[in-house]
């Protein structure tokens, strides 16, 4: 499944903290890593320099990206790991080295360090997620996200809808390679189903789309199960994004894999915010797989 995984880095904690996880999925995936840094020389001569800017002050721009992957190499154990500095606005680079490239994957810190070099930071990891051609891990130093060992709970949260499904496959392969309990969680998002807010949806529909969630989250079961693996269900209504990520800190997930794109209507909570949140949030790693580019794939 994963033969190329990228690592973007500006040599912070958090994009370190990425490269290890992206180290583990390569040692499980035997697959090659391409860690790079991107330099970008016009935000970092500042609105200023319209005459452009000397060469010595771009050999030094560049040397802190090279500075960058050499903190963030030492992560990796294998003799599989490519190293690039990549000229441009860092979210155009990162999509371009990963088109030209077929990255399978890529693991990217969602916060980086201030100043010229801070692209990992938000918005840059989440046009990332956004536009991929390839599922995005995210992730920041925190305690939970400190890995040790294998995964042991990998989280597939789904609406029932096809979108959604996108992320199940990375969920089960990854839980396989791992030894992982699959978590399939649908949070069935009552408040907007309401017709008017402070309102009550009919219990009939509220009924309707629980149990739509109970047959998403068994099917996840029992594809979990045809992989070996052990596997739990959850249905229950709240607020997506907060009872996903509630559910995650109780049950001591390792990794959350999600699709970016959900249903329209009532339970689109897999689409823009949701996702979003839970990749701003979360504690553990976060794989969003983005539901129409692995449907044009």
């Amino acid at each position: 499944m994963y033969e190329t995984i990228l690592v973007p880095t500006d040599g912070s904690e958090h994009a370190i903290r990425a490269a290890e996880h992206a180290n583990y999925l390569a040692r499980a995936f035997d697959a090659t890593v391409h860690l790079v840094s991107a330099a970008d020389i016009q935000t970092a001569g500042g609105m200023f320099n319209a005459g452009g800017v000397d060469a010595e002050f771009v050999a030094r721009i560049e040397a802190e990206n090279e500075q960058a992957i050499e903190a963030t190499e030492a992560v990796f154990d294998g003799d599989t790991v490519e190293t690039a500095v990549l000229r441009g606005r860092p979210t155009d680079a990162i999509l371009e080295y990963a088109d030209n490239h077929d990255a399978d994957v890529v693991a990217m810190g969602t916060h980086g360090r201030t100043g010229v070099s801070r692209y990992v930071a938000g918005s840059v990891t989440e046009h990332v997620v956004r536009r991929a051609p390839c599922p995005v891990l995210t992730t920041k130093a925190t305690e939970r996200s400190n890995l040790v060992g294998d995964y042991e709970d990998v989280m597939v949260p789904t609406d029932g809808s096809d979108a959604a499904s996108a992320a199940i496959e990375h969920g089960i392969e990854i839980a396989k390679r791992a030894g992982a309990r699959v978590h399939a969680v649908t949070i069935v998002d009552v408040g907007a189903m309401a017709p008017t807010p402070g309102s009550t949806p009919p219990p009939e529909l509220i009924e309707r789309f629980e149990a739509e969630g109970e047959r998403a989250t068994e099917a996840i079961a029992d594809r979990a199960a045809e992989a070996g693996l052990n596997a739990t269900t959850s249905v229950s209504e709240g607020l997506p994004a907060r009872d996903l990520l509630a559910y995650a800190d109780e049950h001591d997930v390792d990794l959350i894999t999600m699709a970016t794109t959900g249903r329209t209507g009532v339970s689109r909570y897999l689409l823009g915010s949701t996702a979003e949140r839970l990749i701003r949030h979360a504690e553990m790693p976060v794989l969003a797989v983005n539901a129409r580019e692995q449907a044009n794939r």
